[in-house]
């Protein structure tokens, strides 16, 4: 016997029922105001028994939003997801956005171009992280008068922005390791996204200009082969230390630019028989909660990562309120927080 798929409640099914009219059934989901408060209460009520629905898209463009933000992120969610800072920062912007009866979209580089998937994506608002200010997407967006706030980017006029003290975060991570003796450092910089303007001031170049400022002051001078470059993922922190073996590189400290980053260094350098802090200490850079249960806990940088998206949406939805005062610029506190995988410069003797 053959299963008849039930027919779908339509609106008119709605109003016949109600011995109203359509527009008044769209009134009383859409814009109850515009009935009387009885009348609107029937029709919910009689829709309920029916089983009717009104269709998302209809009502999206009835009411010209879709309750959605959108997080704009510069690489695949694949990559992304692989670095817990992207959780933490996420429950940030989505705990803001569920809060004010918004869902979250995520918005990465469709099959490579981040372009192609912000011009498919239907959202109210946009926050982006990660991207240059002149970055080409940001331009786009502001085109289309989509509101939007940029996270980890240089200020831009008329545009709330939201980034940390990145370069006084690096500062300290790189005073620390030299205030411990230590002179022979290697940098594991961030892998930038390809399509990112070249010469951007990024959170990159603030943290290596940090890092760079306190070495000075001991006079070292970074040079190109004190630094290599790595996704912020686990599996990154493990290439880049072999990387730096391969060239040659025998370094006493590694100041890392995420955690992520940090963690897999630690697992590359046991690999190769050493012991953290006794041959290598290794500081890292945003405090994710696993950093204080790695082995040995993790010398890092806080940033304030969920509250971080927590602002970036305050700003957003602000501005999709119409408020216009949110353009300016929020600047969070980083502080470094000392664990066990740093320690004095060890004897160099057998290294």
């Amino acid at each position: 016997m053959e299963h008849q798929v039930a027919r779908r409640v339509t609106i008119a099914d709605v109003a016949e029922a109600a011995g109203v009219s359509k527009t008044a059934v769209s009134f009383a989901f859409n814009n109850p105001s515009r009935l009387n408060a009885d009348t609107a209460t029937r029709i919910i009520e009689i829709a309920d028994t029916l089983g009717y629905r009104p269709d998302p898209v209809a009502r999206m463009l009835t009411q010209r939003r879709t309750g959605t933000i959108g997080l704009v992120v510069p690489q695949e969610l694949a990559s992304i997801f692989s670095n817990p800072f992207f959780g933490m920062f996420s429950a940030g912007v989505a705990a803001v956005a569920e809060e004010a009866g918004y869902a979250l979209h995520f918005i990465s580089p469709l099959h490579g171009s981040l372009s192609r998937a912000i011009a498919r994506a239907t959202v109210d608002g946009i926050v982006a992280i990660g991207l240059a200010a002149d970055h080409p997407e940001i331009a786009e967006i502001r085109r289309a008068g989509v509101p939007m706030t940029t996270v980890d980017s240089d200020p831009f006029e008329n545009l709330p922005s939201v980034d940390v003290d990145d370069e006084g975060g690096a500062r300290a991570a790189a005073d620390h390791v030299v205030g411990l003796g230590h002179r022979d450092v290697l940098i594991v910089a961030i892998e930038r996204a390809e399509h990112a303007p070249k010469g951007a001031e990024d959170t990159v170049s603030r943290r290596l200009r940090g890092y760079r400022a306190a070495l000075a002051g001991v006079g070292v001078d970074v040079g190109d082969d004190d630094v290599v470059v790595s996704p912020a993922t686990y599996a990154g922190g493990v290439a880049a230390i072999g990387r730096a073996w391969e060239a040659g590189r025998r370094p006493t400290a590694i100041l890392a630019m995420s955690d992520a980053i940090a963690i897999g260094a630690i697992r590359g350098l046991r690999d190769r028989g050493l012991s953290i802090p006794a041959d290598v200490s290794v500081v890292g850079f945003d405090d994710i909660e696993l950093a204080e249960t790695t082995d040995p806990p993790l010398t890092t940088v806080h940033q304030p990562i969920r509250g971080k998206g927590e602002e970036a949406a305050r700003l957003l939805l602000s501005l999709l309120a119409g408020n216009e005062e949110p353009t300016g610029h929020r600047r969070l506190a980083t502080r470094l927080v000392v664990r066990a995988s740093t320690a004095s410069v060890p004897d160099q003797q057998g290294r």
